[in-house]
């Protein structure tokens, strides 16, 4: 009966052994994961230029965004509050990776859409990829009446078009910077001294200061020789701040137009000379499309 005891507690330690090495054997050998940046900028805007953030899947973007005329106006126009631009907008995420979305501005009575995609993410771990690349390709028709309605006239020369390759890195947990190459191309221009396709670079970061606010700016380089002189670069500095499903971006800009036909080829106002608006934007997510459970 001894013998029998002892085969059996030989065995019962001799399992447990083997067990305990099998386990430290798979958690070894566990599949490392890829984690994926997050929340490079809080919105898929840094305050003009689309940021390399996406819609997520099946997430409704409302997005109000508000500009005011200019400082030097000075106190009868209250610093430029007695006049606005306006632009109302969706974006929708159809993956986490592919967003559209569309929108109207009254400033020259514009219809804009978009189409955005995300082709690299930055990751660590099983796999490791440095920068986020997104390419950006908008439309938009101008409606204003014509100026003058008895020439011919074509909707052609209403029409807008921009590509842009975005690339980014989120840096740390407080710092996210982005370049946009940029390509506008206008089907028609106001004079033969401007280029019907404007070549332009972007350059735009995030600096993080709380779990709540956040510093971004913004700066775009058109390269000469491509505008009449009256055109200058668009620069824009503001706060995100987030409330929970809203962010609001407070922000200082010298574009009036919102869309990237105007804010890149078309921006008059100079900061030296107060030509600065004042604005915000307001973005609301909803849910429209839960994302399934597996």
């Amino acid at each position: 009966m001894k013998t029998w005891l002892t085969v059996l507690a030989f065995c019962i330690v001799s399992l447990s052994a083997w067990g305990q090495d099998d386990l430290l054997s798979l958690l070894g050998d566990e599949e490392e994961v890829t984690n994926f940046a997050t929340a490079s900028f809080k919105t898929n805007r840094v305050i003009n230029l689309h940021s390399l953030e996406s819609t997520s899947a099946g997430v409704m973007d409302f997005k109000i965004s508000h500009r005011f005329g200019t400082l030097n106006r000075g106190a009868y126009e209250l610093f430029g509050l007695d006049n606005a631009t306006m632009r109302l907008g969706l974006d929708f995420g159809i993956t986490d990776r592919l967003t559209i979305g569309g929108g109207r501005s009254n400033f020259e009575k514009t219809y804009d859409t978009f189409i955005k995609y995300k082709f690299l993410r930055q990751s660590s771990g099983k796999r490791n990829m440095p920068v986020t690349a997104a390419f950006l390709a908008t439309a938009a028709v101008q409606t204003l009446k014509w100026d003058n309605p008895d020439r011919e006239n074509y909707f052609s020369s209403r029409l807008y078009y921009t590509y842009q390759l975005i690339l980014g890195r989120k840096f740390s947990e407080g710092f996210s910077l982005q370049l946009s190459p940029t390509v506008v191309h206008r089907n028609l221009v106001k004079t033969s001294a401007e280029s019907n396709d404007v070549i332009a670079v972007a350059a735009a970061g995030r600096i993080k200061l709380t779990k709540r606010l956040a510093i971004n700016a913004e700066y775009i380089y058109v390269l000469p020789d491509q505008l009449a002189s009256e055109y200058v670069n668009s620069f824009s500095l503001g706060f995100d701040i987030e409330t929970g499903g809203h962010v609001f971006q407070l922000h200082f800009t010298n574009s009036t137009s919102m869309i990237e036909k105007g804010f890149i080829a078309e921006t008059r106002e100079k900061w030296l000379d107060g030509g600065i608006h004042f604005g915000f934007n307001v973005s609301r997510v909803f849910t429209v499309v839960k994302p399934k459970i597996e």
